[in-house]
This record gives structure tokens, C-alpha cells and sequence, in this order.
């Protein structure tokens, strides 16, 4: 125990305050919490062409819905209903993001048919899950959120689904993202 709260101090991660469960079974977040009314940090990512995306990247009213892996079922139907959403929502940008290889990402996507939502993997550094505080440590995936970012930048809406294999409130995130600016 002592080796984990040691690398964990090292690497410069702290257990986040929020938690979640995966099937009733608590499970600890790392990185930093994000809240509403903060700056939305910084991170890079890579496209399903492995070109890399930063935050400084993406413009306007931006939506981050996170998922622990597109291959399973609550996560694919959570992507297929903001890409369904997304035609409804001009002016904002959806990304879903996931530890999931960007080729297996592009495999996904094009099976799924997802065309108006972008994903982006976070598998190589963490970098958005520590980041934001949703990198579950003992699984090294992302927990499930939709965070809104407003075109100055702010998190204006945050939503952290307390049980992994539960999906986000739908309706609360699309409010938040027709009253962002």
C-alpha cells in the first residue's frame, strides 16, 4: 500500500474526493476534481488519426462525455444518443472520450455509425482523466461524466455518474448545454 500512495504522491496524482462504484464496489479516483466555475485544465489527446488534440484545440461551447470503453453497452448507447443529440445542438462540439485505442475508437465509430460526435483516447498518458480527476486507478480507465465547457473556457455543467455501469442524466446534461454560451 505503501508503493501505491508513494508513486501516487511522486507522479503528482491525489485521490480525487469524489467516488464511484463499479457493480456496488467502490473504486478510487485519481487526478485533480474539477467543479463548476473552474477553468477547464488543459490536456492532450489523440484523434483517431493520432493527431494530438489540446484543449486550446477546440472552440465555442464544447462537450466532454467520458466513458470507461466504447465496447460496452451503456457506453455505446451513451455515445449513439449525443450524436443523435448533436444535430439538435449547433455551435457545440461533442467529444467522448475513452482509454480505448484510437484505431479501436475508428472501428467503433464507423460500425456505429457515429459521425457528428469525435472521440479521442486518452490511453497513452491519462492526461484528461488526471487531468479532471476520472481516472479510476485500478481499472486505468475513464469514470463515466459529461462535463460542459462554456466558449470562455469555465466548466459550467459537470456530471459524475456515481455507478460506472449507470448512464448519465440526459436530460440535465442537454439543458446545460442549450443555456451554455
Amino acid at each position: 500500500m505503501w508503493i501505491v500512495v508513494l508513486v501516487t504522491v511522486l507522479a503528482g496524482l491525489s485521490p480525487a474526493a469524489a467516488q464511484v462504484t463499479f457493480k456496488g464496489n467502490p473504486l478510487t479516483l485519481v487526478g485533480k476534481e474539477v467543479k463548476v466555475g473552474d477553468a477547464a485544465p488543459d490536456f492532450a489527446l489523440l484523434a483517431n488519426d493520432l493527431s494530438e488534440v489540446k484543449l486550446s484545440d477546440t472552440k465555442g461551447v464544447r462537450v466532454f462525455t467520458t466513458v470507461p470503453s466504447l465496447d460496452t453497452p451503456v457506453c455505446d448507447a451513451q455515445v449513439r444518443r449525443f450524436n443523435q443529440e448533436a444535430a439538435k445542438l449547433p455551435n457545440v462540439s461533442i467529444y467522448a472520450i475513452s482509454a480505448d485505442l484510437p484505431f479501436a475508437q475508428a472501428r467503433w465509430c464507423g460500425g456505429a455509425g457515429i459521425d457528428k460526435v469525435k472521440t479521442l483516447s486518452d490511453h497513452r498518458a491519462m492526461a484528461f482523466a488526471d487531468a479532471y480527476g476520472l481516472h479510476i486507478k485500478e481499472l486505468r480507465l475513464l469514470a463515466r461524466s459529461v462535463l460542459v465547457v462554456d466558449s470562455a473556457g469555465k466548466v459550467v455543467y459537470k456530471e459524475l455518474v456515481s455507478e460506472v455501469t449507470a448512464s448519465p442524466n440526459f436530460d440535465a446534461a442537454l439543458k446545460a448545454i442549450q443555456a451554455a454560451k
